[in-house]
């Protein structure tokens, strides 16, 4: 490699890996510096939901994470006698064409990642490659590295992305002001390979005891993990034994003698988020710039939310179709989204982390009282940002569905594309877009379809047509990241939707 690139991305987990190849398949040279020179070979996050599959889908590992991904059907929550306080249903199909709720393990997801990266040109990774400083200078960042040697090497980005986790060098270096919500609990997680397949109904479960507050879950195709809270005053140390995890799995019936116990280590759960994700050329992403508890498993999606996010404003700056103030509204969508998910993450927190028991009676009394639909909470979309001002629609999720075009049938992405998509029912916007701003539109990748009668994409599943109609909208402006622009009522109003888009985009 040479010592100039477009973009330098430190550390090599998930998000830096998908951050990577999304800006590779758009053309961009990347270098990532990992200073652990191998992958973390234990499990971490196991869960992922449906928008997150549709990201891990455009980064090009859907196929190859066939028959690694365990759907969920519920997540239930239980008190200490067994009664259920809440359930949170899990569909099989979510609006992105995935299962709502997957489990899987972390490490078949980094190698699978790694793979896709390593056969991409245009990414330079550096491994056991650690981030020492930077320094902005003259429209480019300087990066220095110390070598798995003990050498020193330096390279020079037009920007720099820390994907480089909670002890992220890159936000010390920034000396960023984080916002912590003061939300600690340490809690023992043990991961376990059963030796026999076992049948979990439903799959996930919240024990909401006050003896001992107890987490369930899939950790992917024939893995369970366990996760049990500290109690006040129990020594962390005495926790953190392989002793007292066997004790503690003993009565699910998991031993020695019927399961290897792959990882046990006490974890502390935190929420905050940096108050600024972006300083002149370096950004923040993942847990570089935010941590939640794990009770909604949001932390590794909202990491990989973050890298499709900047991917694509990076990629508008880069190749001079936007101007560079387009990255502060990464910041400003981000934020607030990951805020909105650590603060939900802490109420179901509150409810879970209760050791009284008096506190913990009252608070079933209370639940099972109410017996309200349980289902999963709704979608989170984005307030501000890159959006139509006005627009009902703008923010929201838009739908993926099963398309056919001629032989080939398949997911929307897969079959027709993905990138700014005009997406219409019952009319071809394209026949309503003059032609200078159509050629606009096709310089940022803009793709224009539309399904119904006569249409060359049929609608397999209905699911595009029914989504639609729902929204009240004829058409829709789809971002690279699924979510909306913004809507129209009428085919003919699409050129207006476009023109709005260019003019937020700076055009």
């Amino acid at each position: 490699m040479t010592d100039e690139t477009d973009v330098l991305i430190a550390g090599y987990g998930p998000v830096g890996q998908t951050l990577a190849i999304l800006l590779a398949a758009r053309g961009h040279r990347v270098a990532v510096l990992e200073k652990q020179p191998a992958a973390y070979p234990l499990p971490r996050a196991v869960h992922f939901d449906h928008e997150v599959g549709r990201i891990l889908q455009a980064v090009g590992v859907a196929e190859a994470l066939a028959g690694r991904v365990e759907p969920a059907d519920a997540y239930e929550w239980r008190n200490g006698r067994g009664d259920v306080l809440l359930r949170f249903e899990s569909a099989p199909m979510g609006l992105s064409g995935w299962p709502e709720a997957n489990m899987f393990a972390q490490p078949d997801l980094e190698r699978l990642l790694d793979e896709r990266a390593r056969a991409m040109a245009g990414i330079t990774l550096l491994r056991g490659h650690e981030v020492v400083d930077l320094v902005e200078q003259d429209g480019r960042v300087t990066v220095a590295a110390r070598t798995p040697s003990g050498g020193d090497l330096a390279l020079h980005a037009r920007f720099v992305v820390g994907c480089d986790g909670a002890n992220s060098f890159v936000r010390a270096r920034l000396g960023v002001p984080v916002t912590d919500l003061g939300f600690f609990f340490d809690w023992l997680i043990v991961d376990v390979l059963p030796h026999e397949a076992r049948r979990w109904s439903p799959l996930n479960v919240q024990v909401c005891d006050p003896a001992r507050p107890t987490t369930l879950v899939s950790g992917g195709p024939g893995r369970r993990r366990w996760e049990f809270m500290r109690l006040p005053g129990e020594p962390v140390e005495a926790l953190n034994r392989e002793d007292t995890a066997w004790r503690l799995l003993a009565p699910w019936d998991v031993t020695p003698a019927n399961a290897t116990l792959e990882r046990h280590t006490v974890y502390r759960f935190q929420a905050r988020w940096v108050d600024t994700w972006r300083r002149g050329r370096v950004l923040l992403a993942g847990d570089a710039a935010h941590q939640m508890p794990p009770f909604a498993g949001q932390g590794m999606c909202s990491g990989l939310r973050d890298a499709m996010s900047l991917a694509w404003k990076l990629d508008l700056v880069l190749g001079g179709r936007a101007p560079e103030a387009l990255l502060d509204s990464y910041a400003d969508e981000r934020k607030a989204h990951v805020r909105m998910l650590i603060e939900f993450s802490m109420a179901l927190g509150k409810v879970i982390c209760v050791p009284d028991p008096a506190e913990a009676a009252a608070r079933d009394a209370g639940m099972m009282a109410t017996r309200e639909p349980q289902t999963a909470p709704p979608p989170l979309g984005l307030a501000s940002g890159v959006l139509r001002a006005g627009d009902p629609l703008a923010g929201k999720l838009c739908v993926q569905p099963t398309v056919r075009v001629g032989a080939r049938e398949g997911l929307f992405d897969d079959v027709v594309g993905r990138g700014w998509t005009l997406l219409a029912l019952g009319g071809d916007p394209s026949a309503v877009l003059p032609a200078e701003l159509a050629r606009w539109f096709a310089s940022i990748g803009g793709i224009v379809a539309h399904v119904g009668p006569g249409a060359t994409i049929e609608d397999v599943d209905g699911r595009a047509t029914r989504w639609l109609a729902g929204t009240g909208a004829a058409v829709v402006l789809q971002r690279p990241d699924f979510y909306a622009f913004g809507g129209a009522a009428r085919i003919e109003d699409a050129p207006e939707l476009v023109a709005a888009l260019r003019a937020a985009l700076g055009g």
